[in-house]
């Protein structure tokens, strides 16, 4: 998948913010969430997420998907990683209902 196809993509499903972002070799974070669904397409290197005790890796041309919420660590590989990111934020849970209403009534 080509970056302008990827980002075709993410605009098409919703997700407002897209981004660049570089981790160099040895880069590591521990357990943590974000506020946001997540949606990766890895351009170098490559990237290791552990969900749920498992971990997972990402070489360059995969993409990875991480919902808000999803507690996670993640690891660059020895070259480092770069990844094309579009971030969507989250619709609070007691917004749900509310939102699902409004979806309807359209």
């Amino acid at each position: 998948m080509t970056l302008t196809e990827f980002e075709a993509m993410l605009l098409s499903e919703q997700f407002g913010e897209i981004t660049s972002v570089e981790r160099g070799a040895g880069y590591a974070l521990g357990e943590h969430q974000h506020q946001f669904d997540a949606c990766a397409l890895i351009t170098s290197g490559d990237i290791t997420l552990v969900v749920g005790g498992v971990a997972s890796n990402y070489p360059a041309g995969a993409i990875f998907r991480l919902a808000a919420g999803v507690v996670h660590g993640e690891f660059a590989g020895a070259q480092g990683v770069s990844y094309r990111v579009g971030r969507r934020m989250a619709v609070p849970k007691t917004n749900r209902t509310a939102a699902r209403r409004a979806e309807v009534n359209q």
